[in-house]
């Protein structure tokens, strides 16, 4: 069935709208999705392309489009908590929390190391968020750190991170979406403008080291101080035959294999630049890293009789299987946002709206924040964001007056794109960072939220600033300041942290 967009107008907005509020109210996110999509086909049939019928046959043609443009990422989800569950069945999970509990013996150390690891997990957000997350919440757990805490930082180590990183697939993508030959050098300029990104960084690292929390986060971690996590003391496996290196090792592989996957699938060794082949088809790689970390583990828990071959196979449909629920979210997300950018014309709307109401070249960089904000918390996706607004910008900014100002309005456009992919309900990097932290789904989005919006209150002032005074610097230094001093009024030490955890 071919997909053909009509402009809906203000109507547009309203599908995303629809889910967000009704996810919040109901705390329910499967049923308010679907609602979003159906509410979605509604409007886009009566708006002259068909009838009710016709709607809901293209809900479930868009669904099914979804799967099958996303079918890698699907693969390798499966393959990866396929390889989550062998090793946490192996007894490496525990090992390793045992060993990281005897070097981590404060909360502080801990929040530190998880985000220094996902920091260096740079490739790829949605790789980073279920790696950290199987890596670090055995030791979180222990040392009382809460699953929405864990997710927060799993979250602000992923997106905010590879936007910025220089090899990574989203740089890629950004550059591509840059009509100018010299793309990849216009998203190296974007770096310093990407105050979202910059000051996310900073607030992670200060509220690890302070130990400082508000708002329903400081509950969580609170309600985390007065008992030991239950599924932290769950059996991982035999203690005795467990090691450390039956953890680290298929991770290893599966990180070093999965960067040399998407080199490979991208042309890497057939001359193709670096930066360019990891980002042709990065959930391909990913696939083949996962894969080999599935191997690895068969290769490492066999042959040692850790486990026998049918526990082996019993334990990857498990995994597999507790992927489902998270996968099926995933699913209706990506449909919504298709209907949102295929059908309906939510961008097209929120960029005419734009265009329409301008104000002087000096805000532009702070409108497009704010419109590239909510577009992305609409849709749930800062890829499909930029892509809409980067064509736009850099027309805005072809006249002589405006040119001082594309790297600036870029910036802020991979900013809003990001905060709005950061604390959006229906983005795939927030539904990955709560399956990673095996968090609630919804009080990761309640507890991040305060956290995330705070940080864009302080970078909307930046780009007023920006806007007006071209060396970043000086923006930067007064969000800094904005930043802090905004936490250390807001934020409290918890009960653990007064102890001196």
């Amino acid at each position: 069935m071919e997909f053909t967009m009509i402009e809906t107008g203000w109507m547009s907005i309203l599908p995303p709208i629809i889910a967000i509020a009704l996810a919040l109210i109901t705390k329910e996110v499967y049923s308010s999705l679907f609602i979003g999509i159906v509410s979605g086909m509604l409007i886009y049939a009566f708006s002259g392309a068909g009838n009710v019928f016709f709607a809901a046959a293209m809900t479930f043609d868009m669904m099914s489009s979804k799967i099958s443009d996303n079918s890698y990422m699907i693969i390798f989800l499966a393959l990866l908590w396929a390889v989550v569950s062998l090793v946490s069945r192996s007894g490496g999970s525990r090992a390793y929390g045992r060993w990281a509990g005897s070097k981590l013996k404060t909360k502080r150390s801990a929040a530190l190391a998880t985000s220094l690891l996902g920091i260096l997990i740079f490739i790829d957000d949605g790789f980073n968020c279920l790696t950290v997350g199987t890596v670090m919440r055995p030791i979180t757990d222990r040392l009382r750190i809460s699953r929405e805490k864990l997710a927060y930082i799993i979250d602000a180590t992923a997106a905010p991170v590879c936007i910025i990183a220089p090899v990574s697939s989203w740089a890629v993508a950004v550059a591509s979406e840059v009509s100018q030959k010299n793309g990849f050098n216009i998203f190296l300029s974007t770096i310093p403008y990407n105050f979202y990104a910059l000051m996310t960084i900073l607030m992670l690292f200060f509220i690890s080291i302070t130990g400082k929390d508000f708002g329903p986060m400081k509950k969580a971690e609170e309600e985390a101080n007065m008992k030991v996590n239950e599924e932290a003391s769950e059996d991982m496996g035999d203690d005795n035959k467990g090691h450390v290196i039956d953890l680290v090792l298929p991770i290893v592989v599966l990180i070093v294999c999965a960067i040399l996957g998407m080199a490979y699938v991208g042309g890497f060794f057939e001359g193709v630049s670096f930066s360019e082949a990891i980002g042709y088809n990065p959930t391909a790689g990913l696939s083949l890293g996962a894969f080999a970390g599935l191997l690895c583990a068969l290769i490492l828990y066999l042959p040692r009789r850790i486990m026998k071959p049918k526990e082996f196979i019993e334990c990857i449909v498990s995994g597999i299987g507790n992927i489902v629920p998270p996968m099926l979210i995933l699913i209706l997300s990506w449909s919504l946002g298709g209907v949102c950018r295929e059908l309906i014309g939510t961008g097209v709307f929120i960029s005419g709206f734009v265009n329409e109401n301008a104000l002087p070249l000096g805000f532009l960089p702070f409108i497009i924040f704010v419109i590239a904000a909510l577009m992305s918390f609409s849709m749930g996706t800062s890829w499909g964001t930029f892509g809409m607004l980067i064509p736009i910008i850099t027309m805005i900014c072809e006249t002589e007056a405006g040119a001082a100002l594309l790297i600036p309005a870029l910036g802020a456009t991979l900013a809003g794109a990001v905060y709005g992919d950061h604390c959006s309900p229906i983005s795939d990097t927030t539904i990955l960072a709560s399956t990673g932290a095996d968090c609630k789904h919804i009080r990761h989005v309640e507890t991040q939220l305060p956290y995330a919006t705070l940080v864009a209150i302080v970078c909307a002032i930046g780009y007023l600033i920006a806007g007006f005074i071209k060396p970043p610097v000086v923006a930067i230094a007064v969000q800094a300041v904005l930043l802090v001093a905004s936490v250390l009024v807001l934020g409290k030490r918890s009960a653990g942290e007064r102890s001196g955890a």
